[in-house]
């Protein structure tokens, strides 16, 4: 009897839980089976194992194959097991040393004639072989995937032969180096941008402190033609955050090529809420998690389900989103920086008049309240900033060529984006929209004026406990790009005077 022992990652969420192939060949008629929990795709690996293994001019053995997928409780999907079981399989047979198995984990898919195919998912299973202190050994499809993690050794190979020279020492792998992927993808300048001044500032602060925003105004105004722009006053990703993007991203099959800039998503308002959030059968991430330490535009928000909005109100909380299933409970990030724009009414010109000075709103009022409460005052809430976009003038959208050179730049912008950031990291370790209430309390002192004049506010308006909060984390970011030593009566008529749906 022979046994050999294998490692390899299975896929759960954004994890890469480790998963111990045991083969075990014993005496019996031919037959091979398959234990541990494993879907068809994983079933289906022994007809692929066994013409790979055969066309690659290695004997199958002709005995009875045992092989057991460990831990059994955990599901196994996908082909990314192909290649570990016929390792398996030639070090039980005695065809690879086994003993070159005990440092190294495989992941791939074979085809019938031996050639070694790339899976999705990858990059959550060399960060967690690099943990283990295992080398990996993935496709050739694979391999600019797996150089994201500089902290693993992982090895390109393009053919079962290949990795079983590696192991034999007689051709060694292709080391695979780390090399961050260039950005083929121009983010817009909001140099482009006439006007809205305004709505300019209020995306300043968004950035700086990583806060929510609603632009709100008529048609063909620029709220889409800001929105798009703010990915490029947003600081860069750091080396860390970048890889978590890119693990994300990898779940879906993507090649997440924008390196350390932050993601742009933007779903159409037909999407579902499982598109939003993420699930299926094969749990996957959804939008939100898509846009994990990015931006997540919802352009024509009362367009949207309303219970497909719904579903946004723990992931903008928490920053994570839990998707539960009867075989399992996923975990998928969701640290998004939330983005809406909006019409004010159905025809989406309340407020705004003709070149007559004639009202072009035909809407009436039960109309314009109707098409507003598609948004729920929990989710307005947790949105920091309502900013209006106005029509801008003839004036305005003819200025001359020099006139335009003025404008200030996505650059310069993104500086002072940066000072703020540095400030808030400095002072309390994170951006100001994540500070929990206990850290407000500690870095967010308010003077007796400030806080009367913050109340009065809130008495006025109405406002709940959570926008109290909101307001004092937006006051706090404009004090930080204006590098105020603390909070002023200023800073908070401003973070007031943004709060528009409010009032």
């Amino acid at each position: 009897m022979s046994l050999a022992i294998v490692h390899t990652r299975a896929r759960l969420g954004i994890d890469a839980p480790a998963v111990t192939v045991e083969v075990h060949l014993s005496n019996g008629l031919p037959s091979l089976s398959i234990v541990g929990l494993p879907e068809t795709a994983v079933k289906e690996s022994k007809d692929r194992v066994r013409s790979a293994l055969i066309n690659s001019q290695f004997e199958f053995p002709a005995r009875r194959i045992t092989i057991n997928l460990a831990p059994a409780d955990l599901p196994k999907d996908g082909s990314r097991f192909d290649l570990a079981i016929a390792m398996g399989i030639l070090a039980a047979s005695g065809q690879v040393p086994e003993a070159s198995l005990k440092e190294v984990e495989f992941i791939g898919e074979l085809a019938l004639t031996g050639e070694l195919r790339g899976v999705n998912g990858v990059l959550p299973a060399v960060i967690a072989c690099g943990k283990s202190s295992r080398a990996l050994i993935v496709a050739k499809d694979n391999a600019n995937e797996a150089g994201l993690c500089e902290s693993t050794t992982s090895y390109s190979a393009s053919s079962l032969l290949s990795v079983c020279a590696h192991l034999n020492n007689s051709a060694r792998l292709p080391l695979v180096t780390f090399s961050a992927p260039k950005n083929i993808t121009l983010v817009p300048d909001f140099k482009e941008v006439n006007g809205q001044l305004h709505a300019k500032r209020a995306l300043e602060i968004a950035a700086a402190g990583s806060h929510n925003i609603l632009l709100y105004g008529p048609p063909g105004t620029g709220k889409t033609m800001l929105a798009s722009r703010l990915p490029s006053i947003m600081p860069p990703l750091l080396q860390e955050q970048s890889v978590e993007v890119a693990s994300v991203h990898s779940l879906c099959g993507h090649s997440y090529q924008q390196w350390q800039t932050p993601p742009f998503r933007s779903p159409h308002h037909t999407a579902s809420s499982v598109a939003l959030v993420g699930g299926g059968s094969h749990p996957k991430p959804g939008e939100i998690s898509l846009a994990h330490n990015g931006v997540l535009f919802l352009d024509e928000l009362p367009e949207f389900q309303r219970q497909v909005l719904e579903v946004l109100r723990e992931p903008l909380e928490s920053g994570v989103i839990q998707i539960s299933r009867a075989t399992a409970q996923l975990s998928f990030p969701a640290r998004f920086q939330l983005v809406a724009a909006m019409n004010p009414c159905p025809c989406g010109y309340l407020s705004s008049r003709s070149a007559h000075n004639q009202q072009r709103c035909t809407c009436t009022r039960e109309q314009v309240q109707r098409y507003r409460k598609k948004i729920s005052g929990p989710l307005l809430d947790r949105i920091d900033l309502h900013v209006p976009v106005n029509a801008l003038s003839i004036d305005e959208l003819n200025q001359p060529a020099k006139k335009l050179q003025d404008n200030e730049s996505s650059e310069l912008i993104r500086l002072r984006v940066i000072a703020a950031r540095k400030i808030q990291h400095e002072r309390q370790g994170c951006n100001n929209a994540n500070l929990s209430v206990k850290q407000l309390d500690k870095y967010c002192q308010l003077g007796e004026l400030e806080r009367e004049l913050l109340g009065r506010a809130i008495e006025t308006l109405g406002l709940s406990a959570r926008a109290y909060h909101r307001i004092i984390k937006v006051a706090q970011t404009i004090a930080d790009l204006s590098a105020a030593p603390s909070i002023e009566q200023a800073h908070i008529a401003e973070a007031l005077s943004l709060r528009n749906f409010d009032r």
